[in-house]
């Protein structure tokens, strides 16, 4: 069982949709990672790949989320969800 890289909360769930294979933590951390890595080559990647960037990670992640709802996809779907007629 792997730790996340950030808090250290326990792996809880491992999945695969449509050929990517993502780890679940305690604490809601999702990452994707290559199917068919060991456990050893995943905590290297989680370390090298996010924990070294640190907060950057999720600040870089809230912008994405922010545009995709404020001004990308899904802000065209919520806004024809409620009937606006800019959409």
């Amino acid at each position: 069982m792997l730790s996340c890289p950030f808090c250290g909360s326990s792996e809880t769930d491992r999945f695969e949709v449509e050929g990517h294979r993502f780890l679940v933590f305690g604490c809601m951390f999702t990452p994707e990672v290559e199917p068919g890595l060991t456990d050893d080559e995943i905590s290297e990647r989680l370390a090298r790949v996010f924990a070294s960037q640190g907060q950057a990670y999720f600040r870089r992640t809230c912008d994405t989320l922010h545009v995709y709802v404020a001004k990308g996809d899904g802000a065209r779907v919520l806004a024809s969800a409620r009937g606006d007629p800019s959409s």
